[in-house]
């Protein structure tokens, strides 16, 4: 069972280029799986089918895991099965028909533009530190980029003259992310006073690319960024539910509520579809307000 595991993380890793936290959260998923194919009694792919999977999902049903949580180990199972399909390890394609649970679409969680000016001046500037997380923080609510996107550029991707940098996200597909002032001054400040500090601690620093450094002068890994990203959120913020993806949705919806075009949020966040981006067009009570105040006749 190991060695089709280490095949479908090598699938991941080179044909999918998945982040580390996907290529993670599959691996977890899919050892669940093989190990509920073992107490099952089913030790080879060609015993693998529909009854199989659907098994496997009553068997997550009855330990109550949500249905959200169902339908994202059902897709890293889909994916499995598709690879040993491929690799000639399974023939039977019954388990394709499978259903996925209906999972109801809920709205992210955001910060609104006057908790995310809270957040971005949590850190302390006047510490190596803190003027990295600063410039994190900035670039995270100016750009809206996954934390996986984030800890992946290099120095040479971003370019703060022409106020832009490169970003390699799903699948491999390459886009083109803008930067604010205010994210750009950010960075400036990180490259000439943080980032030089930092790399002292690094015997090899001269040839280290990564554009984040941890205390050791090394690329910045995504726990480490979403640790970063949760101590200050944790510091400023009252709303439940929030995470450092938060600052994701929080960047969408600050667009849209200003009047940005749907299809260039969408080519910003990297959205393959367009529908996956309308989720943020949710009206925010700011919105409600103004419509009211404008609206009713005796405001």
């Amino acid at each position: 069972m190991n060695d089709w595991l280490d095949g479908f993380i090598r699938h991941l890793q080179t044909e999918k280029n998945a982040s580390q936290h996907t290529v993670r959260n599959y691996a977890e998923d899919i050892v669940q799986f093989l190990l509920f194919l073992e107490n099952d009694n089913q030790a080879l792919p060609q015993e693998i089918n529909y009854l199989s999977v659907r098994r496997f999902l009553a068997l997550l049903k009855e330990k109550d895991y949500e249905r959200r949580t169902i339908a994202r180990k059902l897709s890293a199972v889909r994916s499995f099965l598709r690879y040993l399909n491929r690799e000639g390890l399974l023939q039977d394609k019954s388990w394709s028909t499978v259903a996925t649970p209906r999972v109801g679409k809920k709205l992210p969680n955001f910060l609104y533009v006057e908790e995310m000016k809270r957040l971005l001046a949590a850190p302390d500037v006047r510490t190596v530190a803190g003027k990295r997380d600063a410039a994190i923080l900035e670039v995270l609510y100016a750009s809206g980029v996954r934390v996986s996107e984030l800890v992946a550029l290099n120095v040479e991707t971003i370019d703060l003259n022409e106020g832009y940098f490169i970003v390699f996200g799903k699948g491999a597909r390459e886009r083109i992310v803008p930067l604010g002032s205010y994210a750009r001054r950010a960075v400036q400040i990180y490259l000439q006073e943080a980032r030089p500090q930092l790399l002292r601690k690094n015997p090899k620093g001269e040839n280290e690319k990564a554009l984040w450094l941890n205390k050791y002068g090394t690329r910045l890994t995504d726990r480490g960024v979403r640790r970063i990203v949760e101590k200050y959120i944790r510091q400023v913020s009252t709303s439940k539910g929030i995470t450092p993806h938060s600052i994701r949705h929080s960047f969408a919806t600050h667009m849209l509520n200003a009047g940005a075009d749907l299809r260039a949020v969408q080519e910003l966040l990297g959205h393959k579809n367009v529908s996956t981006t309308q989720i943020y067009t949710h009206i925010t009570r700011e919105q409600l307000k103004e419509v009211y105040q404008e609206a009713h006749p005796r405001a």
